[in-house]
């Protein structure tokens, strides 16, 4: 199966990803042993550390392109953004300082803070939809107070949200809890994409052909190509299929 990533941090030198070329290049092809052939690069964007404006991303995506390309490495990749949910998102989009995740600006990788959910969240996301924009919450799973609250997940996804669940929290990287959490997000039909949020080569690292094996196994084929043609049809602007997912 070829795959799509939508949330990797490979891009050299911008975040707590990739800190050169080199590294970046190698990360790339563990992304295409992987059997990823297009990828978004999204860098970290307004959390409070890092902050990487749309014009940046796009020149250095176009740089390492260039860089894969030279060394033989047949991986796309495509400038995004990462970005935090802060009170700023609504002016930043106004002043078209965010990358999102295909080219009709119709799909926003949004990540909420990790200690928990903002009271303002809620308002966010409906200034967003209302303006033809859907969130796809970056990794859920690890989001403390869905932890603790999963039904604000299922809130959130009959708002209008996509959720991007994180390859390595179903296999267990981030402990047992998180993979749990994971599972029960899948079967209750709120999941729809998988994606790397490959950081590295040791804990952060790639292993969604992994994630999709054991998809494929534990929730069959169907759900299996499901995941991957959501993949396709957010980085494409295209509709994602509504999914009978319960509470």
């Amino acid at each position: 199966m070829k795959l799509i990533d939508l949330h990797c941090h490979i891009l050299p030198g911008v975040d707590d990803g990739s800190k050169d070329m080199q590294m970046s290049l190698d990360l790339a092809k563990a992304a295409v042993d992987q059997g990823i052939t297009n990828s978004l690069v999204t860098p970290h964007h307004m959390d409070g550390e890092y902050t990487n404006h749309k014009q940046d991303v796009i020149r250095k995506t176009n740089e390492f392109q260039k860089a894969l390309d030279n060394a033989g490495i047949p991986l796309s990749v495509f400038a995004s953004q990462e970005v935090h949910l802060t009170g700023e998102l609504m002016d930043a989009i106004a002043k078209d300082d965010i990358l999102f995740m295909d080219e009709t600006n119709r799909y926003i990788l949004l990540e909420m803070p990790h200690d928990g959910i903002p009271e303002y969240t809620a308002d966010m996301i409906f200034d967003l939809t209302t303006r033809g924009i859907t969130p796809v919450i970056a990794h859920p799973e690890r989001n403390h107070g869905i932890q603790e609250d999963p039904d604000k997940l299922y809130d959130f996804v009959k708002m209008g949200c996509l959720t991007q669940l994180t390859s390595s929290s179903y296999l267990g990287v981030f402990g047992k809890k998180v993979q749990t959490l994971t599972e029960e997000i899948i079967k209750a039909n709120l999941g729809f994409i998988f994606s790397s949020d490959a950081h590295n080569f040791k804990g952060r690292r790639y292993l969604m052909k992994e994630a999709f094996e054991k998809l494929e196994k534990e929730e069959g084929l169907r759900k299996a190509q499901l995941f991957n043609l959501n993949a396709r049809n957010i980085i494409n602007g295209d509709d994602v299929g509504d999914t009978a997912f319960v509470k």
